[in-house]
Order: C-alpha cells, then structure tokens, then sequence
C-alpha cells in the first residue's frame, strides 16, 4: 500500500470531525474558505499565542458569528491577566472579518498524548541541537507511559546536521493505520534548523472505536466550552 493518506482526513465522518464547520451558497465557497485560512494563519502567528502550546483550531460559523476553538495545553497563556491577552487576539482578528469573533478555549488535560504537541516538541529540541535518537526515545516512553496504545514517529531531514537528508523512525506498540474503527491522531511540524529543515510526523493510537454515537458525542462536548472572548464589530 504505497499511496499516503492522511489518516485523519481517512476517518471524517467516522470517528473524526471536521477542522471548519459551516455551510454556505456554492457561490461564497471560495472566498469564505480563503477567509478560514486567513483568519486561522493569522491566529497561529499572532504573538499573544506564542508559546502556548496549540493542538488544533477549530472554526465554526452562523450567519453572523464566527467561533474560533483553540485546544491548547497551556489556556492560561492564551487567556491572560483578567482575559487582556484573548481580547486583543480577538481585536486582532475582527480586524480581518466582518463578523462577530468569538474565542473558546479548550485545555488538553495530557499533553504527552496529543499527536500535534509531541511533534511540536520533538521539532523545538532539534532546533535546539538535541540529538534526534534521544528526543525520540524520550517523547515515545513519556508517551507510552501516558496510557497511549501505539505512537510512531519520523523524521525526515538533515538529521544531526548530516550531509545527505535521511528519513527515521521509532515505534513503540501498535499503530493499525488500515482499520478505520482506530482512534489514530496525527500531527506533523517543522524543525527549521540552521542546517535546513527537518520534519516531524507523528502517529499516536488511542484504542478502537465501536460505538461510533458515543464518540460523536464526545466530539459535540467542544460545543459546550465556555466563551474566552467576544468582540462585536
């Protein structure tokens, strides 16, 4: 099976859910799905969530309101002093949209087992000239020892500063990609190096999933984090 696919996209609808979630005329597709990009490029690069650890940012929209979910292992960053920091990120992004900004936070309990924030960390050391076998082995046991049942990473680059890029792996349990009933989550990022970019994907398996209502629920539960922020224009 030669062909990769992401394995998140592989499972919406299943047991995995939608990044944005609105519904517009075919006619505004375009550019309501540039705005997306726009907006959540924007909030990722804003200076007020630098540092904060960010898992995901989810974007839902009603006619008149658009609700940004930022799942973040570190909330108090984000939120700051009295909500100052997430009322100037809410600031900063009416600025790009016409309509109603609101901010919720959701803070990730286990940040060992989020597949994004582990390859945010592993690409931090490399940056930071840690050897790529140790950052590794340290990120799959505090992994494993979080309760995961599988987590693989790899790295692809210039690993160690060597003259030709490699790519390598570890593994640790199982990680079942083809089954789509697997809870699999999927992270990769970036480690811009002063020898040239390496990057870092990773795998994490959370058990599988046979009552596919009961996740859908748990999946609605985001729906019920309570607002951080709101800025009418």
């Amino acid at each position: 099976m030669g062909q990769k696919v992401n394995p998140i996209g592989l499972r919406v609808g299943i047991n995995k859910t939608w990044q944005s979630k609105w519904y517009v005329d075919p006619r505004d597709y375009t550019e309501t799905l540039h705005e997306d990009l726009r907006l959540r490029k924007a909030l990722l690069a804003a200076p007020e969530v630098q540092g904060a650890e960010i898992s995901s940012v989810e974007i839902s929209r009603k006619p008149q309101r658009i609700t940004f979910l930022i799942s973040t292992s570190r909330p108090g960053v984000i939120i700051g002093t009295k909500g100052a920091t997430v009322e100037k990120l809410s600031n900063g992004l009416q600025k790009l949209s016409s309509k109603t900004i609101q901010i919720k936070i959701r803070s990730i309990e286990h940040s060992e087992k989020d597949a994004q924030l582990i390859s945010a960390s592993v690409a931090r050391q490399l940056v930071a000239r840690g050897s790529y076998k140790r950052v590794l082995k340290n990120a799959i046991q505090k992994a494993t020892m979080a309760g995961v049942q599988g987590i693989k990473i790899r790295v692809s680059g210039r690993l160690g500063g060597a003259e030709i890029s490699r790519s390598e792996w570890m593994k640790e349990g199982r990680i079942p990609l083809h089954t789509l009933r697997s809870d699999i989550d999927y992270g990769f990022s970036t480690a811009n190096t002063s020898f040239g970019a390496i990057g870092v994907k990773v795998w994490v398996f959370n058990g599988e999933i046979y009552d596919k209502a009961g996740k859908a629920a748990e999946l609605e539960k985001s729906e019920d984090a309570v607002p951080a922020a709101e800025v009418r224009s």
